[in-house]
């Protein structure tokens, strides 16, 4: 059986390297390990196309998408920094802390690593230039904060590892939110370090605001603040799914941008086909994986490693290494929903059989696929602000590797101290 396993691993590598499209490369995979168990696999790849696509619970995804594509075309990041800036003028790092909370902020209503990295930095870099700050740890602290996006819920990579392993998209949105806030705090704790260390490499002290003059320049933050509370929110108390969180979210985005002005029958197109290409390459990769997933399921290839696993007698910390390098090895040449959904038939019963929780290991996967975002070659946030600054992804690598260090600290965390991650769910659930 391991034999098969292994002829199958190369067959989809190869398929892979041959630049066949993600999701014809698994279902060609899948097509070829049901031949082994059943003479007409063609109606498995029917109904596993078909059950996989047409989930009210995958409705979700292209919705967050879509509020996401929305909010992209508004004014929100301007808006985002002019309303922090004040509240952290006077921390070590001064302007550089408005990276971590502006991602960390529009990440909760994008719910893309990508988008929160480019739609940030247009407004933050030239600004931050502007007024004498380090250019390199602003790319740093930009091009990592960034990935926020995938963290902070609602987010795209966390429900599609919801949908693909089977749990609840809304608790696994919960699980996300302590995880995030650590990491917004490590980024910022890294910034004062620096700051402290490097007092020349900062501009002088702006002058003092009253609080009056704070709380009337973070007015701003009001409308985003409001539409992350209704889609948030919503969930939290019970009161919607995911998906209709999901629809308030897009209606909500839509007022917003009409209240900016950002509304013209335009940006609503390009934002409605920006969704509708991003949604259609996830849903067909998903179809994809769900086709080998059932085909994997009937050779019985997922139960004879989990039971292997098993048997070799490592312990639950050696399991949750060994995967955390393979995902890292994955990140240099995939993205994260590719990642996901071609390890999740047969990671997920080794992860159920080692006793592991497996909204913990979305949100563990998801801290994983954070660090593949900011992994030379194919860091998706490198070639974004390699787009935005023109310099050399080695440079901006090497620029983010403190920050780097910060989210493999996160990792560390949240796997000896597991509570970090299902604590809330739990509190926030069992009500």
């Amino acid at each position: 059986m391991l034999e098969i396993a292994l002829l199958l691993l190369v067959l989809l590598c190869l398929l892979l390297a041959s630049g066949l499209w993600i999701a014809l490369a698994l279902a060609a995979t899948g097509w070829v390990a049901m031949t082994i168990v059943h003479p007409s696999p063609g109606l498995f790849l029917a109904s596993a196309f078909w059950e996989s696509t047409g989930s009210w619970t995958l409705a979700a995804l292209p919705m967050f998408i879509w509020m996401g594509e929305i909010l992209f075309r508004t004014r929100l990041s301007e808006e985002l920094f002019n309303g922090l800036a004040p509240w952290v003028r006077r921390l070590p790092g001064r302007l550089l802390h408005v990276n971590v909370l502006a991602c960390g902020i529009f990440g909760s209503v994008s719910g893309s690593s990508a988008a929160t990295c480019a739609t940030v930095s247009k407004i933050a870099l030239p600004e931050l230039k502007r007024r004498g700050y380090d250019e390199r740890t602003a790319i740093g602290s930009l091009t990592t904060s960034g990935t926020l996006g995938i963290m902070i819920p609602p987010s795209i990579i966390m429900v599609v590892y919801a949908v693909a392993a089977e749990v609840s998209i809304v608790r696994v949105f919960i699980a996300g939110m302590i995880p995030g806030m650590l990491v917004m705090g490590l980024f910022s704790l890294y910034i004062v370090v620096w700051a402290l260390l490097n007092p020349a490499k900062q501009p002088p002290p702006e002058p003092r605001l009253s609080f009056v003059q704070k709380v009337r320049q973070s007015s701003q933050l009001i409308p985003c603040g409001l539409l992350i509370v209704g889609v948030i929110g919503s969930m939290f108390a019970g009161l919607a799914t995911a998906t209709e969180a999901a629809a308030f979210g897009v209606l909500g985005a839509l007022i917003l941008a009409a209240l900016t002005g950002t509304l013209s029958w335009s940006s609503f197109r390009d934002s409605l086909a920006g969704a509708t290409r991003l949604s259609c390459m996830i849903m067909f990769i998903l179809a994809g994986a769900a086709f080998l997933t059932k085909a994997m399921a009937l050779t019985g290839i997922p139960a004879a490693l989990a039971t292997a696993v098993a048997e070799a007698g490592l312990g639950p910390y050696a399991i949750i290494a060994i995967l955390t390098v393979v995902y890292l090895i994955l990140g240099t040449a995939l993205d994260g929903v590719s990642m996901i959904v071609l390890t999740t038939s047969v990671v997920v019963p080794m992860v159920q059989q080692a006793g592991f929780d497996l909204v913990w290991f979305g949100i563990f996967i998801v801290l994983l696929v954070e660090l593949a975002e900011i992994s030379p070659p194919l860091g998706f946030n490198l070639f974004v602000m390699q787009t935005m600054t023109g310099k050399e992804q080695t440079e901006i690598a090497w620029a983010s590797l403190p920050f780097f260090c910060m989210l493999v600290l996160t990792v560390a965390l949240v796997t000896l101290f597991p509570a970090l991650v299902t604590w809330l769910p739990d509190a926030v659930l069992s009500r």
